[in-house]
């Protein structure tokens, strides 16, 4: 019976010993530790001072700012919606002040807005920026890209992008990417390519206003292989 009790105390000498330790950490480095933990307190104070003193007041004037833009926009008055018009900001005035700030379809939209008065380049640099789970949308920035490419001379460049397209709408409206991936490859003499593409919108969206006349591609791509 003393042999268990002594055993059964072990633990507790054990678990003593141990706290008396931590007791003596704490001692010796309770300094360090007041200043680890004030710095800890510091940090998160800046944090919470610069999300609600400044990211969030940003956030929000660059969404009031995008009003304006997106109205002039709306009306196909793409310098306007782009450069502002002496009182609001335009769209690339917004990616310049506010950045990640303000909501990713700026990209969207000022990439339109480049590619519609001409500047290709920028047009594509926004659009690549442009980052969204609409399927839809996504869809539509990347062949966007692609006419940017076609507009630029880049034909071979731009197949990528409209196949891409095609393949994350998955919808009506990939037919319509896959004619322009079409196009590209007679472009560039590739008819077996183009062939294969106009088959696709043949065979899988035959009811969409691309698949309606789709036979005459197919008749024409058909004809050059011969």
């Amino acid at each position: 019976m003393a042999k268990i009790n002594k055993e059964s105390s072990e633990p507790k000498a054990n678990v003593a010993e141990a706290l008396s330790k931590t007791d003596e950490f704490f001692e010796k480095n309770k300094k360090t530790i007041g200043y680890v933990a004030g710095g800890v307190a510091v940090v998160a104070l800046l944090i919470f001072a610069w999300y609600y003193l400044l990211y969030a007041p940003q956030k929000k004037e660059a969404v009031n700012q995008l009003y304006t833009a997106e109205h002039y926009f709306a009306l196909d008055s793409f310098n306007l919606a782009l450069n502002g018009d002496g009182n609001f900001l335009g769209f690339a005035q917004i990616i310049d002040k506010y950045g990640s700030k303000a909501p990713n379809s700026v990209y969207f939209n000022a990439g339109i807005c480049h590619y519609r008065l001409g500047d290709f380049d920028k047009a594509i640099e926004c659009l690549k920026k442009y980052n969204t789970n609409d399927k839809i949308m996504k869809a539509r920035a990347k062949a966007k890209i692609g006419d940017a490419l076609v507009d630029k001379g880049e034909v071979e460049a731009a197949i990528p992008y409209f196949e891409e397209a095609s393949e994350i709408s998955n919808n009506i409206f990939s037919a319509a990417y896959l004619k322009s991936a079409g196009i590209c490859y007679e472009e560039l003499g590739k008819f077996d390519k183009a062939l294969n593409a106009y088959n696709k919108i043949k065979n899988q969206f035959p009811n969409s206003p691309e698949g309606v006349e789709i036979e005459k591609y197919i008749s024409r791509a058909e004809a050059s292989l011969n």
